[in-house]
């Protein structure tokens, strides 16, 4: 993963998007999927920030999936396909709680997801059936013992930490914010081109 945004790129492309960016300390939670399409990869962005003392951007990136593993695409949870979360901002989205009885943020409101029903073991969006609703796409980790190379089972849909202390830095930020509800915005590598 050569491309990391910058917070000023990550800002603009969600001006630019019309979704809501937060000042005055509060936090915003930004997925970026990238243009990387290799399934089972930890390819993507989960990022934080939020405005420091001095009216400036306090920005962390860190290294996961806001894809499902190959596992779930081929064994879909769901008789309707494997969610793929659709780029967007879900306001008021996710909360401090529980993901499998240990922290994480866990899904409180509306999401819309592609459901991906081929069973190939390949990312689909394109022409798949759309739902929206509490579906428990949660903000988790994945291994708590090693630095997880492929996600495997640890997605079927959820937006994953391939690493838990990343998971655990987010949660103290969450936890001194208040513990939520927090918007959740994914957004795509080709958003900043435009």
């Amino acid at each position: 993963m050569a491309w990391v945004p910058s917070v000023a790129e990550i800002v603009g492309t969600m001006d630019r998007s019309g979704f809501r960016v937060i000042g005055g300390g509060g936090l915003n939670l930004v997925g970026i999927r990238t243009n990387s399409f290799t399934p089972n990869q930890f390819d993507d962005y989960l990022t934080v920030f939020y405005e420091g003392t001095y009216n400036d951007w306090v920005y962390f990136a860190f290294p996961g999936t806001t894809d499902p593993g190959t596992y779930y695409l081929r064994e879909p949870l769901n008789v309707d396909g494997t969610a793929v979360m659709k780029p967007g901002q879900y306001r008021d989205s996710h909360i401090a709680g529980k993901h499998r009885g240990y922290r994480a943020l866990r899904q409180i409101g509306p999401v819309t997801v592609y459901r991906d029903v081929n069973r190939d073991g390949v990312l689909d969006t394109e022409g798949m059936e759309e739902q929206t609703g509490v579906f428990g796409l949660n903000i988790h980790r994945s291994s708590t013992r090693i630095r997880t190379q492929k996600v495997g089972r640890w997605s079927a849909g959820c937006q994953v930490f391939q690493d838990d202390l990343h998971l655990r830095f987010l949660l103290s930020l969450t936890d001194r914010a208040g513990g939520g509800p927090f918007d959740y915005t994914l957004l795509t590598q080709d958003m900043f081109k435009k």
